[in-house]
């Protein structure tokens, strides 16, 4: 009998912490399943000239089984995703991890289901978001006035962006990554581990600690394919998923002091914002959260608040 084929697609390079908990999803569908399954992980699209956000498009198209990558590539298709998106909503991870493994991850897996062709096997951590920049220090929303910023697809971010003075350019990772040494972004932000993996720091000199967004990644499966495995092999999948989900939250987690004690203080400024500064910047989102309070079900903010 031919073994079955599940195909996993990410957008990292090989040492990055979703990769390796990828890496462990396929070691213990192997050690389940033994030969009834050949796990195929494709680590970088961007390696084949795919943009991140091809993946899941990959997935429901049935190119590939399964892929991570960041929730706010489905906030078209599932608004209450837009949650996720919101600034200095998500002060505290423990919480956050708490109400996606409970009733808000519950609803938002369903509402996947509904309106996708995939469905949710687990939230993994893409750590708090900060800003660097090439052109100088940022203690203050003021600071960001007129850079252009590259930004992850959403709107949503671009509004954020917008509040603060920067000008906003959506632009898929690959798009990013090849252009991050050129003129045509002064700022980006990312977690930590995105900022050292893509290789930001050596363009960027001057990093500063906002923690504006919190990052989901959804681990997504294809949901034809799912459905055609026997019930073994997505009880093996759902395990394995769980195992993968608790090693990349684990490793977020010890991810961000490794991170600042990898940048070099001859290359990088990294800046503490005091408390009245980040206050500031809560302060300057604030019209862009009042607007979302409206749009989105009020139950929802109570998971993370």
């Amino acid at each position: 009998m031919n073994p079955i084929v599940i195909k996993f697609g990410g957008y990292q390079k090989p040492a990055s912490i979703h990769n390796r908990a990828a890496e462990l999803f396929g070691r213990r569908l192997k050690e389940t399943l033994g030969d009834r399954v050949s796990f195929q992980l494709i680590g970088n699209v961007l390696d084949l000239g795919r943009g991140s956000g091809d993946l899941p498009r990959m997935v429901e198209s049935g190119e590939l089984s399964c892929c991570y990558i960041s929730s706010v590539r489905f906030a078209k298709a599932v608004p209450e995703y837009q949650l996720l998106e919101l600034p200095f909503i998500v002060r505290d991870r423990s919480r956050v991890h708490q109400a996606l493994d409970g009733e808000l991850g519950a609803l938002l897996s369903h509402r996947m289901l509904e309106n996708t062709a995939g469905r949710v096997l687990g939230f993994w951590d893409n750590g708090f978001r900060h800003l660097s920049n090439r052109v100088r220090p940022i203690h203050k929303p003021e600071d960001c006035r007129g850079l252009r910023i590259r930004t992850q697809m959403s709107d949503l971010h671009g509004e954020v962006f917008r509040m603060l003075g920067f000008e906003p350019i959506p632009a898929d990772v690959k798009q990013f990554v090849e252009e991050i040494a050129g003129s045509t972004f002064d700022a980006q932000d990312n977690p930590l581990t995105n900022i050292v993996n893509f290789d930001v720091h050596h363009h960027h000199r001057f990093i500063t600690l906002t923690g504006h967004f919190f990052g989901a990644t959804v681990m997504f499966c294809n949901e034809e394919h799912y459905r055609s495995w026997p019930p073994e092999v997505q009880a093996a999948v759902d395990a394995a998923a769980r195992e993968a989900t608790a090693l990349q939250r684990r490793l977020a987690t010890a991810e961000d002091a490794e991170m600042l004690a990898r940048f070099d203080p001859r290359e990088n400024e990294i800046i503490q914002l005091a408390d009245a500064e980040h206050a500031a910047f809560v302060d300057a989102v604030q019209p862009v959260l009042e607007k979302y309070r409206k749009i989105i079900d009020p139950k929802l903010f109570a998971y993370l608040e």
